[in-house]
């Protein structure tokens, strides 16, 4: 990708979760990033293939930082699930923080033809297989049923700091986890 190219999947990535995707045209864009409209066009083809392009940088990102931050915690049975709490209660914390970029793009982008849809459907994809090993590690029953049921808790905290810019979610979820399943001292 030329550095023109970089500097529009920068700026957009920055772009369309502050103002929104919808929210943020291509005049708009390519202004902010100083490219042309041509660059845009010829590095990504559309909107819609930088928007995935943004939303594939993000999933990649997300998961080799949650990936090193478990290893790097040391954390074991079901306190690795906790620490998975533990990584997303610290995004919450941060300043412009807007909930779960995935979730907003998928409210967005409603045709489950957008080339973004796959993106955020591998990244749940993946929250939710994550969450499963790590209840499986934990020796938990049915442990694909426990990643889901970790799934939906992080995704309803996502949503409390969208709707009443609640920061304090995450760490509720993370207690309610700890009650799911069986860990006390969350």
């Amino acid at each position: 990708m030329s550095p023109s190219g970089q500097r529009l999947l920068e700026v957009a990535t920055e772009v369309f979760y502050v103002d929104g995707i919808r929210a943020t045209g291509v005049d708009a864009l390519v202004a902010r990033a100083g490219v042309s409209k041509p660059t845009l066009y010829a590095q990504f083809g559309s909107k819609e293939s930088l928007v995935a392009a943004v939303l594939d940088r993000r999933r990649a990102a997300r998961q080799a930082a949650l990936t090193a931050f478990l290893a790097d915690s040391g954390a074991d049975g079901g306190r690795a699930i906790l620490t998975v709490f533990d990584w997303l209660a610290h995004g919450h914390g941060r300043e412009g923080f807007r909930g779960c970029p995935f979730t907003n793009a998928a409210v967005e982008l409603p045709d489950p033809g957008h080339p973004a849809r796959a993106v955020i459907s591998a990244y749940k994809q993946w929250l939710c297989q994550t969450l499963a090993e790590l209840a499986e590690q934990a020796g938990l029953d049915r442990p694909e049923e426990v990643g889901y049921a970790l799934l939906l808790l992080i995704d309803g905290a996502n949503a409390r700091v969208v709707v009443d810019d609640d920061r304090t979610a995450m760490l509720r979820a993370k207690a309610t986890a700890a009650r799911l399943i069986g860990v006390a001292d969350a």
